[in-house]
């Protein structure tokens, strides 16, 4: 269900240009974490409706470069960054890093994807965790070694074996909820950091 109630954190994103409230839950990870630097290659899945990537954009700079994937159309136009309706599965990232001013290995993969709610907690927990192993794979195949990841998920059974597989390939892993999630809601964050490339 969609919240329609304006709350503290809308308002001031509102303020401040941000196109939604969720930019506060990056910032709040990106002062505690130190993961955005100037001149840093980022992804950015499931972008829309474009808040984390106008941090990501500030943070990172002119010399920085921000690729933004979502299904839904992205209204924002920024000098270092190329936004794209694709699908993150059958995207030809070849092409649309090439397209971004972006030479591969990436610094940092986010992702804000969630699934849209049924109203039922372990099919909501489930879609949750297939778009973080979806996000994962994709950060596994474009990090570099010593990069990060972050991405949102729901709580629920899946949390322990997809911590687990995070744990496979980095250094640390860190469960965060910042204090712009809603009260009512599920979701919390896993940051990743210190990528070992599992690649030969």
């Amino acid at each position: 269900m969609p919240y329609d109630r304006p709350d503290h954190y809308a308002k001031k994103a509102q303020q401040a240009g941000f196109k939604a409230r969720s930019v506060f839950k990056l910032e709040e990870i990106d002062a505690k974490y130190g993961l955005l630097r100037p001149g840093q290659q980022v992804l950015d899945l499931g972008a829309a409706p474009g808040s984390w990537s106008q941090y990501i954009a500030q943070k990172i700079g002119a010399k920085g470069r921000l690729l933004g994937i979502d299904l839904t159309p992205i209204a924002l136009a920024l000098p270092n960054a190329l936004f794209v309706v694709a699908d993150i599965e059958q995207a030809d990232y070849g092409a649309l890093f090439h397209a971004a001013g972006i030479t591969p290995p990436l610094d940092l993969v986010v992702s804000d994807m969630a699934p849209k709610t049924s109203g039922h907690t372990f099919t909501d927990q489930a879609r949750s965790y297939n778009l973080c192993a979806l996000a994962l794979v994709t950060a596994m195949r474009y990090l570099r070694p010593g990069g990060a990841f972050v991405c949102k998920m729901f709580d629920g059974p899946d949390v322990q074996e997809f911590q687990r597989e995070l744990q496979a390939c980095f250094t640390k892993v860190a469960r965060v909820r910042p204090k712009s999630v809603r009260s009512e809601s599920k979701e919390f964050f896993f940051v990743a950091t210190g990528f070992r490339s599992l690649m030969p």
